[in-house]
């Protein structure tokens, strides 16, 4: 029987939880993406969650890592939420309007160089799990964690699947939700911190962003698997 791994948590202040088990059904569904996950063999691993905002991809990602530790392997854990640009420089661009968030807001060239390639197979294994703490603005890029040669890299975020990054990942899991759902479960989250225009956020800057996205990226295209995540308790696979 393996003895459980451990899971490498980012600095970052932006954090949920690991959702408690909510139901046989999607036990046995997290259980079967961490079974196709460690077919890909024992050398390191990364894999994105990618999906509309509060579509449930950090919920995912924890519980993937939880399973996939449990198999013996060592996770290390990361959102793309802490590799956006830093709010000091907002003034250099447009970050406010849909398409200014989707174009301007992640720092790809940070997440490439301090997560992505060292966690990979040939990668330093020297991996930054934060660039800078989106709440506080803290640049957290000097603290490593190691990746041992086994460890599997999860990363959650949307746009996970742009060009910019798509190449680095070795599984690709789209969550799936409708557009209504991702706004009124990110208003709901977001209160808050973002009070009455939580709502206004997701309709007029988040889902122009995605809507973009989806028009030139069609991410659920790049997916190895799309996971329905319309009901958290009931996940249905459609696409595997």
């Amino acid at each position: 029987m393996s003895t459980t791994a451990e899971i490498h948590l980012s600095v970052s202040t932006w954090r949920q939880p690991t959702p408690a088990p909510v139901s046989p059904a999607r036990t046995a569904l997290v259980r079967r993406v961490a079974e196709r996950v460690l077919a890909l063999g024992e050398e390191r691993l990364r894999v994105g969650v990618d999906g509309f905002t509060a579509a449930g991809k950090t919920s995912f990602g924890h519980e993937l890592a939880e399973h996939l530790a449990r198999a013996g392997r060592p996770v290390l854990r990361a959102t793309l939420d802490d590799f956006k640009r830093p709010w000091r420089d907002r003034h250099l661009y447009d970050r406010e309007s849909g398409e200014g968030y989707y174009r301007n807001a992640y720092d790809y060239d940070a997440a490439i160089a301090l997560l992505l390639e060292p966690a990979g197979p040939d990668g330093s294994g020297d991996v930054a799990l934060c660039s800078i703490d989106p709440l506080t603005q803290v640049d957290h890029s000097s603290v490593r964690t190691t990746a041992a040669p086994g460890a599997i890299t999860i990363v959650d975020g949307v746009f996970a699947f742009r060009p910019e990054i798509d190449a680095y990942w070795d599984l690709r899991v789209w969550v799936e939700v409708s557009a209504e759902t991702s706004v009124r479960r990110g208003a709901e989250r977001d209160q808050d911190w973002a009070g009455s225009e939580a709502e206004a956020l997701h309709l007029h800057r988040y889902l122009p962003a995605e809507r973009l996205y989806i028009a030139e990226a069609d991410p659920p295209s790049r997916a190895d698997v799309i996971v329905d995540n319309t009901v958290f308790a009931e996940p249905r696979l459609l696409k595997w």
